[in-house]
């Protein structure tokens, strides 16, 4: 029997019961939210396997739920089609998600609130499958809403912190914008095309003009800046951390900021024909990349400094899904390390802050490897995959993208070696400060180990961060397995293989060494220096904020003044005008009508004397 509904439809229960249930679930409301993720997980596994049993052209499985919109210019069914690249995702965010789930019982352990985040935490599997899981637009469009719902919720989860509560409202409005773009996209679609599948689409898309295909494209790469934080609608990523930390883990490694390159990914067939959208996309990443790695270097609160870092590796992701099919294998593998090596930086994080009274600058720490040792090498392995030091999985999947990048154009190779040396110097800090050095803690701190359940989906993490790259990367497994889907195109590197790992090799070395040299052979104060003009614009993540309040917020406050008053004085005038006019005589004529005899005896004797003397008159004038 066809299970692929199950996916979405394990946590969406879980939540539903959750929500519903009130308090009376609070006792075991977050074994419920764990259930419901593991066994989407256990489904998740069984259809990889039958997948993996079946030859390349019936590994698709199709379920249609039920008829949708049955409207006579638009027929769509809610349909779920399980294929490897939705496969790839499932795994995903129901593995890593599971993880997640497990360490949020020991982290949010005091919270009064536990029962209501697993129950949203669950609402956030539930949207994000039914994403990847869509057989058309439409489905994936309620799956990219339900996202945005779901990280409102979480990222706002501690409300009565006004911090809290603006960082989920500023992801809400800006993802709404990207949202735009999805929506446009579709209506272009049905335009062209008359329908929304998938299918349909894609198989008709050579049909379509340049113009309407690029159109698409670039609603579509709208759409993936909003879910991926990519510039220009980066802005919201950092302020998330406002969060629980397990959040800042489900949001920035598995789910919410993967939709976008999955996105681009899953429209292959519309961005292969379409250069100029396809460089766009190109501009975009690179762009974001080094946006992000640059703001990760000023940043001394941790997860800050990591949700930069997440910034600039789904720049990589996104530049190469921009390179077409030379590079959409290499972007999902970069996704399936990232969504490992991340998510233990961020529980790894977690965990520091558990044990440090929440504080989150990194110059109150120090010398915390000797207190935290689990802590301290988990998070350490994650740190050597994120830069992508050999054999680590950062080093498989971020490598390919450079060669990649540097086989389209050198100035895409340079800016993707600066990127990877950045990276190095700004991991290599937030360690150095974190784990070694002086003790710099505050006297109310006592550091110490988290519990089992926090640590035990660390180490889980800390294992995938070693070995995934070399897993997918083995006799080019991910590329064969995703070809049916996104293609594959090899082709004979402009450079010898090993020189791009030499050159990668030694920004990243470079980058080690720069930070060693700031920050481990000198005194760390306390206070960060002023710094430079460069430092200062990173701290303020390089005006992102200023820039999108000039250019769009200012703006559209004067356009909706303006439009206030020409409502109001324009066409309200014109109406209240004419009400009033109509009014005003109204009210002079009805004071004609006193009420006396009298008052129309005159009236009538007037009328009449006033006839007979112009008869009179016209008489005696003929």
């Amino acid at each position: 029997m066809n299970t692929v509904w199950l996916l979405p439809v394990l946590p969406l229960f879980g939540a539903v019961v959750l929500l519903l249930g009130g308090k009376r679930t609070n006792s075991w409301g977050h074994l419920l939210g764990c259930a419901a993720s593991i066994a989407s997980f256990g489904v998740g596994v069984a259809l990889f396997f039958t997948m993996v049993g079946r030859d390349d052209a019936d590994r698709l499985m199709h379920n249609d739920v039920f008829s949708w919109v049955p409207v006579a210019g638009l027929q769509v069914d809610f349909g779920l089609q399980l294929d490897q690249l939705s496969m790839c995702f499932v795994l995903l965010i129901t593995g890593v998600g599971s993880l997640i789930h497990i360490y949020s019982v020991g982290y949010m352990e005091h919270d009064p609130e536990r029962r209501r985040f697993f129950a949203y935490l669950n609402l956030f599997l539930a949207a994000m499958l039914v994403l990847v899981l869509a057989d058309n637009f439409l489905g994936l469009y309620v799956g990219w809403e339900g996202v945005g719902l779901a990280s409102y919720l979480l990222i706002g989860f501690w409300q009565h912190k006004p911090s809290a509560a603006t960082a989920a409202k500023k992801a809400f409005v800006v993802n709404r914008v990207g949202d735009m773009g999805l929506a446009i996209a579709m209506m272009i679609m049905f335009a062209t095309f008359g329908a929304v599948d998938f299918a349909s689409v894609f198989g008709n898309a050579d049909r379509a003009s340049d113009g309407t295909l690029t159109a698409i494209g670039l609603m579509l790469l709208l759409a993936a800046c909003g879910k991926s934080a990519q510039v220009p609608l980066q802005s919201w990523l950092g302020d998330a951390m406002e969060g629980p930390t397990p959040v800042s883990a489900l949001i920035h490694a598995a789910t919410m900021v993967t939709a976008g390159v999955y996105l681009i990914a899953r429209s292959n067939p519309i961005f292969d024909l379409t250069p100029d959208a396809r460089l766009v996309v190109v501009i975009v990443g690179t762009v974001t990349l080094l946006f992000g790695a640059i703001i990760g270097c000023a940043k001394d609160d941790i997860k800050k400094a990591l949700a930069a870092s997440t910034m600039s590796q789904i720049g990589y992701m996104v530049l190469a899904v921009g390179l077409g099919p030379a590079g959409y294998a290499f972007a999902i593998m970069h996704l399936l390390t990232h969504g490992f090596f991340k998510a233990g930086l961020f529980l790894g994080a977690g965990s520091v802050m558990h044990g440090m009274n929440d504080e989150v600058n990194m110059r109150r720490y120090g010398g915390l490897r000797t207190v935290m040792p689990i802590t301290f090498v988990t998070f350490g392995l994650g740190y050597l995959a994120i830069i992508g030091l050999p054999p680590f999985a950062g080093f498989f999947s971020k490598d390919k993208i450079i060669e990649v990048a540097f086989d389209e154009n050198p100035i895409l190779g340079v800016a993707a070696l600066i990127g990877a040396g950045l990276t190095a110097f700004y991991m290599t800090r937030v360690m150095l400060l974190t784990f070694f050095g002086k003790r710099r803690w505050a006297a109310d701190a006592h550091p110490h180990e988290s519990p089992g359940t926090m640590t035990a989906p660390m180490i889980v993490l800390a294992v995938g961060s070693v070995a995934a790259g070399a897993l997918f990367t083995m006799g080019s497994s991910l590329q064969h397995w995703l070809e049916p889907v996104v293609g594959y195109h090899h082709s004979e590197p402009a450079m010898p293989v090993w020189v791009t790992t030499v050159l990668t090799l030694a920004f990243v070395l470079g980058g080690v060494a720069v930070a060693y040299r700031q920050y481990a052979l000198r005194e760390v104060p306390e206070e960060a220096p002023a710094g430079s003009v460069l430092t200062v614009a990173a701290r303020r993540d390089l005006y992102g904020d200023a820039l999108n309040e000039a250019a769009l917020m200012r703006p559209g406050q004067h356009l909706t003044r303006s439009l206030v008053f020409v409502d109001s004085k324009g066409v309200d005038g014109i109406a209240n005008g004419f009400a009033a006019l109509i009014g005003g005589t109204s009210a002079r004529l009805r004071q004609l009508q006193t009420g006396f005899v009298r008052s129309y005896a005159l009236a009538m004797f007037t009328g009449a004397t006033l006839v007979v003397a112009a008869m009179l008159l016209v008489r005696a004038w003929s």
